[in-house]
């Protein structure tokens, strides 16, 4: 054991432990994923989520450390975000002619997943913090700890409701779209990435590029839509 945590300790130092453990962890859930003929309850990054913790927990290494060196999946996130729009500019003619349905469906989407949230919270007798940390989850993270700040939440429970809204978006989103009949792929695109943004707009790509393009246009401008009317919601009703 002495010569197993004289081991660990000099891995520790390395920069590219924890983006190792990071991948490794990925691909973990990947196989289960795989070998679950692709269940979306078998989620990969959930799988990824449980076990990169439960080393951290084991392993006694905090956040931080874990960040300092797993943050180049954090910085690639930026890119991956923007390769997005080569999906979309493929399926231009079919965003082009659904306009006004996509606004339409953004503007319901993004009222519906605020309000539902604040209406949830406030039964549960929730803080105004946590309130305002709520309303944004189902807005990619940044753009969310962001409105979460600005007024006067938590970003760092913002970040946490955000994670596991897209996880829970991308688990029961297919299931939930397969037990209403929904099976046109803008439509599955839209309802996912508005509901649970990047997580969920990856699992949909999985099913087919439009869905994806979809999905990713949805992210971007649920994530907008979010950042104008939630503050004036927040105004207006508090």
């Amino acid at each position: 054991m002495g010569d197993l945590r004289d081991i660990w300790v000099y891995l520790s130092a390395s920069p590219l432990l924890h983006l190792t453990l990071t991948l490794v962890a990925f691909q973990i859930g990947n196989w289960i994923y795989q070998k679950g003929n692709k269940n979306a309850l078998l989620n990969p990054v959930m799988i990824a989520v449980v076990v990169t913790v439960a080393i951290l927990s084991v392993t006694g290494t905090s956040y931080q450390e874990y960040f300092e060196g797993a943050q180049f999946v954090h910085f690639i996130l930026g890119p991956a975000t923007v390769a997005l729009a080569i999906p979309l500019y493929r399926q231009f003619n079919k965003v082009r002619k659904s306009a006004f349905a996509i606004v339409v469906s953004i503007l319901t989407g993004s009222l519906t997943a605020m309000i539902s949230a604040l209406a949830i919270g406030i039964l549960l007798k929730s803080s105004d913090d946590t309130l305002i940390s709520l309303a944004p989850k189902s807005v990619t993270a940044p753009v969310a700890m962001g409105i979460s700040e600005q007024l006067g939440g938590l970003p760092s429970l913002t970040a946490v409701l955000v994670m596991l809204t897209g996880i829970t978006g991308a688990m029961l989103g297919p299931i939930l779209l397969n037990m209403l009949g929904i099976k046109d792929w803008a439509a599955r695109g839209l309802a996912m990435g508005t509901a649970s943004h990047g997580i969920g707009t990856a699992r949909v790509y999985q099913e087919s590029e439009v869905a994806g393009a979809f999905s990713g246009l949805a992210m971007g401008l649920n994530a907008l839509a979010t950042a104008i009317l939630l503050p004036l919601i927040w105004q207006l009703v508090f």
